[in-house]
């Protein structure tokens, strides 16, 4: 009967009820009700949650709630909500907030929805919401559950705890001398557990490690790669033995993120080799059991007519989920430290491969009280705070920390000529004021020439950068922290109204306007089209003129100048610095030249970690470029938030997803395609090009998106789900189209 009343409904051009809302999360969290137990998933929800249990708790008084709109046509947008928050299953079950009833409540808003009443601690509750759109009126979503911690704030980043995935070998080799010698196919962060039949008094050798050498595991790596060897006395019969991996000195010390006992210690290793044993060793005897944060394999893929890209796509991707082991964005095993210039990129790579935001907001909340001593990267704060809420929609934590946001600016170290300066004025106050006890110092890049870690006459990733008083990049950071100042405190005053908030925004626009023409009046040299490495050196880096341009500094007029020195200098920069030097191309509209970088296959790219063994971004290009570092780095991943973000040209430009810029800069590619997933929904898209171009596209529901073609296609025909349409153009004769939620085909002939 009820799908005879739809078929009516359809027949009668009424609107039938809609599917209902999915995607739930309480404060970003998506997995409220789940429960782990020593990293594996237990057999119950929170609200049953035993003595032991790990699972999300709730820290905010009133957490805020999002969840996915159900699309119930082309052009699905909401026009109102109804959340009911309940203290008991069965009340929710029947739609009877107890707690709190929002109401019908008009409008389209989907994300970071603050609760309306304040929740008691230690305390279960059931949420769902039902949604009214321009289809009609859903059902209730399904009933999310979530357990409020011990204390409450007035708000607080939840987290999820750590966990457990097995893995067998996917290949076991006998060798000559009868050690077998296990490959897991890529390197995770992990423990292992063998099953093995023995006497007792026989002892088998277990190693443990990143790298091979002639076919067994390498026994003295190089630099940071990592090796442990474990004796394992047997017992008569057949036992499983667990493998107590040994900690650390350096990344078990006072400043590292420390592994939670209900884990224990890991080591990032692939391969296992087991000798003296005189057994038969199958694939179920030897388990690893990789440790990470909450992950979803299936949320994020990438596809392309070019398979080096292809692989480099993956590496990247997978290197966020291994390197997640600790539960905060940390550089890797050698120090296991939290440092910003990683964390913006980690956050980056992180958003491309999976809708999850908290592990991100929780490690810039970290670094907030424990910032790293490098001045550029002290700025970078401002940049994740803003990515945070762009992605996200969700203004709480940046409202929470504006005053630290505001220190984080370095305002304070500007002198009388309106530049920032590290080599003076780093008062007591000043560094009370970012939470720190020594002074910061300008880094560039890493490492620099002569740093410690290089072999004697190796010069350093900065491009023989001229350090100066006022030095260009430090000032780039500046300027794009006033600029995103100026647009969170917009945003602020949007959210709440107040009045603060919107004096906040004028006055930071307008230090941004007056520095833009105070940077470029200093550091850019007309007479060559290039900027300088600081004041007082005519000499020109790299670093100067790609992050200047990735920062939004360069005038329109300039920007084929400064495109063309960059791609002079080649990638003379650290894998850090190829985030910015592949975002400075982009927006030069230099994306044949991104591409090849890409795809090199040179010793500085990312084929070559590849080629070298890594299954995780390397910390350096090469051993040669960094004799010390380490095989699991996850700030070399550039490409992984590249490639969605520029390549494909898929970026929100305004918080929460609510709209989307897709300017596809595929170049050379026959055919691209790829699964972005957003806080509103996965974003589907495929580009073919050669006779004709073409993009589908798939837009969640409460979403708008502006479709910016490329120039050399923008001239053409432009039918859009089999109608011609008249575009728009902007300043770059780019034809931009404006499209609702749904499934589109463009389609542009000559």
């Amino acid at each position: 009967m009820k799908r005879l009343i739809c078929l009516l409904a359809l027949c009668m051009g009424l609107p039938a009820a809609a599917q209902q809302p999915t995607g739930l999360r309480t404060d970003l969290a998506e997995h409220t009700g789940m429960v782990w137990r020593g990293g594996y998933a237990a057999d119950r929800e929170a609200d049953r949650a035993e003595a032991g249990d790990q699972y999300v708790a709730i820290g905010s008084r009133r957490p805020a709630f999002s969840w996915v709109v159900p699309a119930d046509k082309r052009g699905t947008r909401q026009t109102a909500y109804r959340i009911v928050v309940s203290s008991d299953r069965r009340l929710a079950e029947r739609g009877r907030g107890d707690v709190w009833d929002s109401g019908w409540t008009a409008g389209d808003r989907s994300t970071g929805v603050a609760c309306g009443a304040d929740l008691l601690p230690a305390t279960a509750y059931y949420w769902r919401v039902r949604t009214r759109t321009n289809g009609g009126t859903s059902k209730w979503s399904d009933i999310r559950v979530f357990r409020t911690d011990t204390v409450l704030s007035d708000y607080r980043t939840p987290a999820y705890p750590l966990v457990k995935e097995d893995h067998n070998p996917i290949t076991i080799n006998k060798a000559s001398d009868g050690a077998y010698v296990c490959d897991f196919g890529r390197a995770a962060f992990a423990q292992l557990s063998v099953t093995l039949t023995g006497r007792t008094g026989d002892t088998v050798t277990v190693h443990l490690g990143e790298r091979m050498d002639g076919g067994r595991v390498m026994r003295h790596p190089t630099g940071s790669v990592r090796y442990q060897c474990h004796k394992v006395a047997l017992r008569d019969g057949r036992h499983t033995y667990d493998i107590r991996i040994t900690p650390d000195k350096r990344n078990t010390g006072r400043d590292a993120v420390l592994m939670p006992g209900y884990i224990g210690e890991v080591l990032p290793f692939r391969y296992c080799e087991v000798e003296g044993y005189g057994g038969t060793l199958e694939a179920g005897d030897v388990v690893r059991h990789d440790v990470h944060y909450p992950f979803d394999d299936r949320a994020a893929w990438f596809r392309c007519s070019n398979d080096t890209l292809n692989r480099v796509y993956d590496l990247c991707k997978y290197s966020v989920k291994a390197t997640s082991f600790a539960g905060i964005y940390v550089d890797g095993d050698r120090e296991r430290i939290p440092y910003e210039a990683d964390a913006l990129i980690n956050q980056l790579c992180h958003y491309a491969a999976d809708n999850e935001y908290t592990l991100a907001r929780r490690t810039l909340e970290y670094l907030y009280f424990r910032p790293t001593w490098p001045t550029e990267w002290m700025l970078q704060d401002v940049l994740i705070a803003w990515n945070d809420y762009l992605f996200t929609g969700d203004w709480r934590s940046m409202a929470a920390h504006f005053d630290l946001l505001q220190a984080h600016t370095l305002e304070a170290l500007k002198t009388d000529d309106g530049l920032v300066c590290t080599t003076r004025g780093q008062t007591d106050e000043f560094l009370r004021s970012i939470h720190r006890k020594q002074k910061i110092r300008d880094i560039v890049d890493w490492p620099h020439s002569g740093q410690t870690g290089l072999k004697k006459g190796t010069g350093g990733e900065d491009d023989g950068y001229v350090y100066t008083d006022y030095n260009t990049v430090v000032n780039a950071f500046h300027y794009r922290t006033l600029s995103l100042m100026a647009q969170m405190a917009g945003a602020l005053y949007r959210e709440t109204g107040e009045a603060r908030w919107q004096a906040h925004a004028a006055a930071y626009a307008d230090k941004a306007a007056r520095f833009r023409r105070l940077f470029n009046d200093t550091f850019f040299d007309a007479a060559r089209g290039r900027y300088a490495d600081g004041v007082g050196t005519d000499h020109a880096s790299l670093h100067a003129n790609m992050f200047a341009l990735a920062l939004g500094l360069v005038d329109a007029a300039n920007v084929p100048s400064v495109v063309r020195f960059i791609q002079s200098r080649g990638l003379a920069c650290s894998v850090y610095g190829s985030q910015f030097l592949l975002e400075s191309l982009y927006a030069g509209g230099a994306g044949d030249y991104a591409l090849q970088l890409m795809t090199s296959g040179d010793l500085r790219s990312w084929y070559n970690m590849i080629r070298v063994g890594s299954t995780i971004t390397l910390e350096a290009w090469d051993d040669s470029f960094k004799p010390n570092q380490d095989w699991n780095h996850v700030w070399g991943a550039a490409p992984g938030n590249i490639i969605p973000f520029c390549l494909m040209g898929v970026t929100p430009i305004a918080p929460g997803f609510a709209k989307v810029r897709i300017a596809p800069q595929v170049s050379r590619l026959e055919w691209a395609e790829m699964a972005l997933p957003t806080i509103r929904g996965a974003i589907s898209m495929r580009v073919e090009q050669g006779s004709g171009y073409r993009l589908k596209l798939s837009i969640p529901a409460n979403m708008e998106a502006e479709v910016v073609l490329p120039a050399h296609v923008s001239t053409g025909t432009i039918t859009c789900n089999g109608k011609r349409i008249p575009p728009t153009y902007n300043a770059r004769q780019q034809a931009v189209v404006t499209l609702s939620a749904g499934e589109h085909f463009i389609r542009v002939e000559s």
